[in-house]
């Protein structure tokens, strides 16, 4: 199961290293769309803690050691050999449902020792594997034309034309990911012009403010042709409306609406995104339904998928075989999947993050510091905003932990209520640095400057070549390949560019 990510201690001294990484992608203003906290909850126990993840072999001390992973009491995930009877798949016991060709989710009837349930499983002959549904979080730190047209006229909190700049340093910042150079690329190749060259992310959070349905209501800086069909998996509806905040927030960094004279900006604002609902309201879900989201994002043609969730240190890959199975899926169909590095300030990556072939993102702050929550190690891809406290580095004059903090990431969410919407001020995590290389991957789709068709191959070669380096040269498990740059990974020419 994944839940919220809740602040962890500051990160233990290490040697000097730089980080600096901000990957973000946005649209001209004004050009036509064309690219179309708390703890687990009740539900949730600890698991038997299985192995902790080795850290990497530059890890100077042991971290903490993290709470136990949480999993759901009472469900089971199972995949059965390819060509067991449906009847004995139903015969399992307890409440069946197929989730994926031969998986299914078990639900126990009470009374029912789920111990007792995966020992008898796993010693069945046409049982591939059984395991607990494990629960996630989102990887947020707190609880909670012309050249002149090429900068956007939305007033942000300073109510005067382009005061946006004043807050999304993120964007436009010296530690910012480059924003108004990479809509001027997009702008000059004419990029958003024509439905061929639409471009979809899908965001699987807590849902996005889309729409106007019941109580709740569609972000004012967002309108409904930004969006695609989604599904909400935690209530089984088709309506992912967002009951936390959390994924309006990172769906704003990616594609809020921009040029149109209102609060701030988004920096692949001309792409459509995908609401999908994988975590509830308090920001926690199931690696069994984080699965079925990867999975929908893929069969309705999903380009990039958004991930900024994190499962604890203690899960495993053993832990998870149905949401990796996805991931493969996902990566077979040429998607591209970015995810969240993790808040602990290990040097390991956390699922789904550490899978093979995915975006693996750290955070950075507003002063071109690592960020004291983020993960890193040797798996790291790269790094972006994410804001909040420098990580003490010694030696890296970026990063000052006794100096004031920097700012946070700005977007317009709601909190607590979904009718009232605002721009907060205490949003910082590797959930906050993911959208801003979702958004650029999308941005170096649109351009084509990889040609009509990249592989999640070729995207993520082209963000790591044109990446600002930070740092040391020995300092790729702080950063990975740098700073993402929207505005160089979008430029004519360079690493792999056709044309």
């Amino acid at each position: 199961m994944f839940r919220t990510s809740q602040p962890s201690s500051p990160r233990r001294p290490r040697p000097a290293r730089l980080l600096l990484l901000a990957l973000a992608l946005a649209l001209l203003p004004g050009v036509q769309s064309a690219i179309g906290a708390p703890a687990p909850s009740a539900s949730a126990q600890s698991a038997p803690a299985p192995p902790t993840p080795a850290p990497s072999a530059s890890a100077q001390s042991a971290p903490a050691p993290p709470a136990p992973a949480p999993f759901a009491p009472d469900v089971v995930v199972v995949k059965y050999a390819t060509g067991t009877p449906l009847a004995r798949m139903a015969g399992a016991g307890g409440d069946t449902r197929a989730i994926a060709s031969h998986t299914r989710l078990l639900r126990l009837p009470p009374g029912v020792s789920l111990a007792t349930t995966l020992a008898r499983l796993r010693h069945r002959r046409d049982v591939q594997w059984a395991v607990p549904d494990y629960l996630a979080r989102d990887s947020e730190t707190t609880a909670r034309a012309p050249e002149a047209t090429l900068i956007p006229n939305d007033p942000g909190t300073a109510h005067t034309p382009g005061g946006w700049e004043q807050l999304q340093w993120n964007f436009a910042g010296e530690f910012g990911v480059n924003a108004p150079e990479a809509w001027a690329n997009l702008a000059a190749d004419h990029a958003w012009g024509g439905s061929n060259r639409g471009v979809i992310v899908a965001v699987l959070d807590t849902g996005i403010a889309y729409a106007n349905r019941g109580r709740f209501r569609r972000s004012p800086d967002f309108t409904a042709s930004q969006f695609v069909a989604g599904y909400d998996f935690v209530d089984h509806t088709p309506y992912a409306n967002d009951r936390n905040g959390h994924g309006t927030h990172v769906a704003g960094t990616i594609a809020e609406a921009t040029g149109n004279s209102l609060d701030l900006t988004g920096l692949a604002y001309g792409v459509r995104l995908m609401p999908i609902r994988v975590l509830n309201a308090e920001g926690e879900g199931d690696a069994s339904v984080i699965a079925q989201g990867v999975r929908f994002a893929v069969n309705h043609h999903a380009s990039v998928i958004n991930l900024s969730l994190e499962f604890s240190s203690f899960v495993t890959a053993s832990d998870i075989p149905d949401l990796l199975e996805a991931l493969r899926y996902a990566h077979r169909h040429g998607v591209l999947v970015v995810a969240a590095a993790g808040n602990e300030g290990h040097r390991v990556i956390a699922y789904p993050a550490r899978a093979p072939n995915v975006v693996k993102v750290g955070a950075t702050t507003e002063h071109g510091c690592l960020a004291s929550y983020s993960n890193d190690g040797s798996r790291l891809t790269l790094v972006a905003p994410g804001g909040g406290p420098d990580a003490d580095l010694p030696g890296d004059p970026n990063c000052r932990p006794e100096a004031p903090v920097g700012r946070n990431i700005f977007q317009v969410t709601f909190t607590g209520n979904p009718r009232r919407f605002g721009i907060p001020t205490d949003y910082d995590g590797t959930s906050m640095a993911t959208p801003h290389v979702s958004a650029t991957a999308a941005l170096i789709i649109a351009s084509r400057v990889l040609g009509p068709h990249p592989t999640p191959a070729q995207i993520v070669a082209r963000l790591r070549a044109t990446a600002r380096k930070l740092g040391d040269p020995g300092d790729r498990e702080l950063y990975g390949a740098g700073l993402v740059d929207a505005g160089a990974a979008t430029a004519p020419g360079g690493p792999g560019a056709v044309g």
